[in-house]
């Protein structure tokens, strides 16, 4: 009989997603290689599944291999015979003898059998969600690869599990890495890809929106989408219609429609506002042929400013706001497609989301988001909705925005909680968000936030943090040893520290303390928090990138080598931020320390003397060439790591940044240095303000 997993249980080896119903069986090595075939009458899709799994495994070292001696994996569908028996196998004594209604659409069956395992399900994607299972059944690499055989039976607790890819706050991905998300999503049971644009989806009713070389073209599109469908995944486009749109707005030829000169709300009272929408759905509606267009409506927080000021007075905003997403969803009726919108204002309204007609109903769907975790549940952003007969996905955080490391264990507890109680309340779907808000957030940050979330849509009720944390690295690395399960740790330990006392948390993150003057009033203000932690902080960063060398050591072939590199980078950023401060707070001291000895009467000698104190704030191994070094070798990694995922467009502004503050140390070391040659001819030092020092709580003595 099939073991039923409690929700903190794990499998051995580690699964992502758990399955509902699992019980190990042998082990079978791989030495000789694996077959993969399906049934005779495999269909078009069930072969692609297999063909892509055997590339999968290639890239291992796995040898796939035709000969009947090896251990295999066998695949067909549960219409035939064979797939009857294999459900029949599977399933708990006197259960039904066809699958249950609930695992039809992309549930599936594994069993072993004396040669391997076989598998079977309903549908294609049931199949290809059994053989992505079975990938993660085959551990190691290489000829030392092992096939791990168990009983299985498995189907999502969630119709609709996804992730949204914010396209439009910098970052623009490049279509392949597009692609490689599309893989790896589909690989743990995501079936849906909502690209999001604000300005960044090229329109031929629309020239002004999609800047050529940072956003995607019709092309692009299809070519995605035809990509996608192969795993499963549909693409759900995202386009705000409503606020949101500033890029678009700056053009002169929209300031009519726009709610304030060049802002970012379309004035519901223009008519060209709608004309406006409805180019750019046709439009979409043609590259992108799936059920779904998502219009935005989140945020318009300008609604009621400009153009439509008396008409909010008179009438309220939650008025106003529904009645234009009326007149939007009633537009793109047309196109036939279900609309999703953000819920966050509509939310605000539960009596008259109940009073509105049930053809908006019937066309919508409302998502409801939240980005942090919450004491008191998510009942409150999805009970309006469903109270009120509408169909509700939720859509929880990755966290990574505004963040030099995404904020993961505030990621997982709001993606847990979220996801479970939109499973409690009617949510038919989870679209697991991540956002690139202030343009810095690097793609292969986000893997651990967008696995779990894949894991919690799936998983039904309360998924089990700890379950992945300790399965994350076995899985997705490869590395058997957990190490980067414990630099994962680290990493979260560290920025822990960071949200725990306060800092990061306002609009500029924690990119905003890897930028501050630690000299400058906001500098001394961040200071005095992060002082008494500086230390530990270090020590979490510096540990993740010594078990990041240690996991490589120990396997030279660990999977997703960019990930390990973005882990590395993040660490040595974080641990970067600490330095920082420390060295400021040391170079203000020392300097003070300076200009007490320079004081001291002639004759009296005092150690260390006045040029050395200088030489250690600035010379060749200064603790402002520290600063700069450290400021320009991030900045070239930070380069990479972009063009890695990203289109070039939008990464020279960073660039600059980085540049700027290089060059604000850099002016400080050739002041110091003319602070040396004054000292020479007059033995006198300029005051601590002329460096940005800041004045120091106490006087200090020269060390003698």
């Amino acid at each position: 009989m099939a073991l039923v997993l409690p929700a903190a249980a794990q499998t051995n080896p580690p699964l992502i997603p758990i399955p509902r119903e699992y019980h190990a069986a042998a082990s079978l090595p791989l030495s000789s290689g694996i077959r993969i075939d399906c049934e005779q009458l495999c269909d078009a899709e069930d072969a692609f599944a297999v063909a892509d799994l055997k590339a999968t495994l290639a890239t291992r070292g796995i040898q796939t291999t035709e000969a009947l001696s090896a251990p295999h994996i066998f695949t067909t569908r549960s219409s035939s015979q064979m797939g009857k028996t294999i459900y029949q196998e599977s399933a708990p004594a006197g259960s039904p003898a066809a699958m249950p209604a609930a695992m039809h659409a992309e549930g599936y069956s594994i069993v072993p059998d004396k040669d391997g395992i076989a598998l079977t399900a309903d549908t294609a994607a049931g199949v290809f969600y059994a053989l992505q299972t079975a990938r993660q059944l085959v551990t190691g690499d290489g000829p030392a690869a092992m096939l791990h055989m168990a009983t299985i039976r498995d189907w999502p607790a969630m119709p609709i599990r996804g992730l949204h890819d914010d396209l439009s706050r910098g970052p623009v991905d490049t279509l392949e890495f597009q692609k490689k998300i599309i893989r790896t999503i589909a690989a743990y049971k995501d079936n849906i890809y909502s690209p999001y644009f604000e300005s960044t989806q090229q329109y031929a009713s629309n020239p002004l929106a999609g800047v050529p070389g940072a956003s995607m073209s019709a092309a692009d599109a299809r070519e995605l989408v035809a990509y996608a469908a192969q795993y499963h995944v549909t693409i759900v486009p995202e386009q705000e219609a409503f606020g949101h749109l500033r890029h678009m707005l700056i053009w002169e030829k929209y300031q009519q429609m726009a709610e304030t000169p060049h802002g970012a709300v379309l004035a519901p009272t223009e008519p060209g506002s709608i004309d406006l929408i409805d180019g750019m759905f046709k439009d979409l509606a043609a590259m992108y042929p799936g059920p779904y267009l998502h219009i935005g409506g989140d945020e318009t927080v300008d609604l009621g400013v400009g153009r439509t000021r008396a008409d909010v007075d008179a009438r309220g905003i939650d008025t106003v706001y529904l009645e234009f997403l009326q007149k939007i969803v009633k537009d793109l009726q047309p196109l036939h497609r279900k609309i999703l919108f953000w819920g966050d204002i509509a939310q605000n309204a539960p009596e008259q989301l109940k009073a509105l007609p049930q053809s908006f109903k019937d066309q919508t769907i409302a998502v409801a988001w939240g980005y942090s975790p919450s004491p008191r549940g998510f009942e409150k952003q999805i009970r309006p909705f469903t109270d009120a007969g509408l169909q509700v996905w939720v859509a929880p955080s990755i966290n990574n925005y505004r963040q030099i490391w995404p904020n993961q264990q505030q990621a997982l507890d709001d993606i847990q909680e979220f996801t479970r109680d939109g499973q409690q309340f009617g949510a038919a779907g989870q679209l697991n968000t991540l956002w690139d808000d202030d343009g810095e957030s690097l793609a292969n940050m986000n893997w651990y936030g967008i696995l779990f979330g894949a894991a919690a849509a799936w998983q039904p009720g309360t998924s089990s943090i700890p379950a992945f944390q300790q399965s994350y690295a076995q899985v997705f690395h490869g590395d058997v040893n957990g190490l980067l399960n414990q630099a994962q740790n680290e990493l979260t330990a560290a920025m822990s520290l960071l949200h725990d006392n306060k800092l990061g948390t306002n609009t500029d993150g924690t990119d905003g303390l890897f930028w501050v003057d630690p000299w400058s009033r906001d500098g001394q203000t961040v200071a005095a928090k992060i002082r008494p932690f500086l230390s530990p902080l270090r020590l979490h960063a510096e540990h993740a990138i010594e078990l990041i060398q240690q996991a490589r050591l120990a396997n030279p072939s660990l999977r997703e080598a960019d990930a390990i590199d973005a882990m590395d980078f993040g660490a040595r950023r974080i641990d970067f931020l600490g330095l920082k401060f420390q060295v400021c707070d040391e170079m203000a001291a020392g300097y003070a320390r300076a200009q007490a000895t320079a004081a001291v009467p002639a004759g009296r000698k005092v150690r260390p003397g006045v040029y050395s104190l200088l030489s250690d704030i600035s010379s060749v191994n200064g603790r402002l060439q520290d600063l700069t070094y450290g400021y320009s070798q991030l900045r070239d990694i930070y380069e990479q790591q972009w063009l890695r995922s990203y289109r070039p467009a939008n990464l020279r502004p960073i660039l600059a940044h980085f540049d700027y503050v290089i060059g604000i140390w850099q002016a400080r070391i050739d002041k110091f240095r003319a602070a040396r040659l004054q000292y020479g001819d007059s033995h006198t030092l300029p005051p601590a303000s002329d460096f940005g020092i800041p004045a120091s709580p106490t006087p200090l003595n020269p060390i003698e």
